[in-house]
């Protein structure tokens, strides 16, 4: 495959503060080049890099002088427009009991396919970005990637831990073999136990539109609502080349609930959700 990218999105969460960032490898007509985007609440930033400035093995990512890995995070860079430095630490990760593709997995041809490294893990430490403190005493991670050739479409994605759990859930439009279709992948982890809501499980979409989401999946309804946006601008791929624009809230005001078997297990709403909102409000 000629036109391909690959990345991960690491997030730190604490009570005030969130911190994102994105090392990915692109390649378009046979070029191949690195990023590392940085989002916080405030601001977005990309940087661009040569393919030369990538080295990797199966545990890390190394970009310039910023690495990634199970561990945690080193940052290092420094541009006209952007200074960033500071080490975070993970703690255990917690992985999915199995791919969250599920039998997508094996499907050739799909133009993204997802991974979710981390459910939640602990993060400490400090990372300063042109001369401002982002510090995570005793916060919270979440990791996932995508691989692939472009982002779908249209597509809502949204990520919150909290207390007692973490959840993450997307729905997007699915080119494939000609047709499409609405996917569903989800997961909440609620006290040590994971519940996915999946497509290929019988999900589907009760209600979207005007910043919501209902999917129901047997017993289990899992609704998610963006109240307010702080939506930053991305680079997203399109047939590997980083020339979309997508815009992502890294920490907004959301409103969430999870019902099980008639009985709602968690309803919260907060100011530390991200939300990736690509259809029509």
């Amino acid at each position: 495959m000629n036109d391909f990218f690959y990345g991960w999105y690491l997030k730190c969460q604490s009570a005030t503060q969130t911190l994102a960032v994105i090392p990915a490898v692109h390649q378009t007509e046979g070029k191949r080049t690195c990023s590392i985007q940085i989002i916080t609440e405030d601001d977005a930033w990309t940087v661009k890099y040569p393919a030369d400035a990538l080295r990797r093995n199966r545990k890390m990512i190394a970009i310039g002088d910023s690495q990634f890995s199970e561990s945690g995070i080193r940052l290092a860079i420094k541009k006209p427009n952007l200074n960033v430095n500071g080490e975070l630490t993970f703690g255990d990760l917690s992985p999915l009991k199995y791919d969250i593709m599920g039998p997508f997995s094996f499907v050739p041809f799909l133009e993204c396919r997802h991974s979710v490294r981390s459910m939640r893990h602990s993060v400490c430490g400090t990372v300063r970005i042109n001369g401002q403190t982002c510090a995570f005493p005793s916060a919270w991670g979440y990791w996932e990637g995508d691989r692939g050739r472009s982002f779908p479409k249209e597509y809502i994605w949204t990520q919150c831990c909290f207390s007692g759990g973490s959840l993450m859930l997307s729905v997007a439009d699915i080119p494939i073999a000609g047709f499409h279709f609405r996917g569903i992948i989800g997961v909440v982890l609620w006290h040590g136990r994971e519940y996915r809501i999946a497509t290929y499980l019988g999900a589907r979409v009760d209600r979207i539109g005007n910043g919501t989401v209902r999917v129901i999946q047997g017993d289990m309804q899992l609704d998610a609502k963006m109240l307010e946006m702080t939506k930053r601008p991305l680079m997203a791929p399109k047939k590997g080349n980083m020339v979309r624009t997508i815009h992502e809230s890294a920490a907004c005001r959301a409103r969430y609930r999870f019902r099980k078997g008639g009985r709602t297990v968690f309803a919260f709403e907060t100011d530390r959700a991200s939300f990736e909102y690509e259809y029509p409000l």
